[in-house]
């Protein structure tokens, strides 16, 4: 008889404590100020970075067929402690708690990271979801950012295009990240705009009246409630999240091409994504570095998604938020992906 167990895939029980942990810390910073707030900020930056690099454990695999019933709960306590984290930080960056001038900058930085990295990881899933609950809550954490516009561009655009010229999120080889955060935020909002146009009935019926409503509505809430300060904290806050949002689709597109075979891109596979296989991170970010199994199985739930054997598709050399940070410094980025970006470039193919 084999007695050899199986590998079980990822624990729901370490997404729940490595995802939630920092909500909890950032709510009672944001508060109670003083070891709380710094806590926070060192979970997110020292922490992570630690244990990536210090504990060397890839998450196996998911066995095929299996099931996470408490993937969609952990999404919506998410969802939920997003908005704690949002008014939280808002309150307590413009002033309205008892925090001392570091502790507002800390508490900025924790807020931010969160919700650049862990927020829009668990929207990015709720808005493939098919129950329109759960649709709805991913793409109110999208609004509340004022990045509403990506739950039509991401799913109409994006993954029709990756990895072409066609997609505004796809960094060619060679640019900046200064250079693609503007063509990324502007070009995908027009073209899911277009998208959403040749889709709707109606204006009235365009989800954009709501992505840019929604958005006006959660900034006077904040200016009413927190006055302008808080109106302000909110849109530094945002801004903040959401580059790091188009840093993420910067990081993981970077250079990568899809051949041209008669006239049309190739089929999307994994060579078309960067991952990253470091086990805190994954955790954290919901398996969003397991993204080229994402793009080949996009309704996937993210307990789910899987890493692919080692040389079957690009690989980042450090964790997707450390080349994040690598990707803050254009020089230094380009010596070291330029050259990783060459062994995957396709050959264009014409006409069989």
């Amino acid at each position: 008889m084999d007695t050899t167990a199986a590998p079980k895939g990822p624990s729901m029980a370490l997404f729940s404590a490595i995802t939630l942990m920092p909500v909890g810390l950032i709510v009672l910073g944001a508060w109670a100020g003083g070891i709380w707030v710094w806590a926070a900020l060192i979970y997110l930056t020292l922490l992570t970075f630690l244990m990536d690099q210090l504990i060397a454990y890839v998450t196996p695999n998911a066995p095929e067929g299996a099931e996470f019933p408490g993937a969609d709960p952990l999404s919506v306590a998410l969802a939920l402690g997003h908005f704690a984290v949002l008014i939280s930080a808002v309150a307590g960056v413009s002033g309205h708690g008892p925090l001392s001038a570091p502790e507002r900058i800390a508490l900025f930085f924790a807020a931010g990271l969160f919700m650049g990295q862990v927020s829009n990881a668990n929207a990015h899933e709720l808005i493939h979801r098919s129950r329109r609950g759960l649709f709805r809550l991913g793409m109110w954490v999208y609004i509340s950012l004022f990045y509403g516009h990506h739950t039509s561009a991401h799913r109409l655009i994006h993954h029709r295009f990756v990895a072409t010229p066609d997609d505004p999120n796809s960094a060619p080889l060679g640019q900046s990240y200064y250079r693609f955060a503007p063509r990324a935020w502007i070009g995908s909002f027009r073209a899911g705009l277009s998208a959403e146009r040749a889709r709707a009935a109606a204006w009235w019926r365009n989800p954009y009246v709501l992505y840019v409503g929604g958005a006006a509505g959660c900034l006077l809430a904040s200016g009413l409630i927190f006055g302008v300060a808080g109106a302000i904290a909110h849109i530094a806050l945002a801004t903040y999240a959401t580059a790091q949002l188009i840093l993420s689709d910067y990081v993981q597109h970077y250079g990568l091409r899809r051949a041209t075979v008669n006239g049309r891109p190739e089929p999307v596979d994994q060579r078309h994504s960067w991952d990253a296989p470091q086990w805190f991170t994954s955790y954290l970010m919901l398996n969003a570095p397991r993204h080229s199994d994402h793009h080949a199985h996009p309704a996937r739930p993210y307990p789910a998604l899987r890493l692919g054997e080692r040389g079957s598709g690009p690989r980042l050399p450090l964790s997707l938020p450390a080349m994040a940070t690598v990707a803050l410094f254009p020089t230094l980025w380009r010596r070291v992906m330029d050259k990783r970006v060459a062994r995957w470039m396709p050959e264009e193919t014409g006409a069989e």
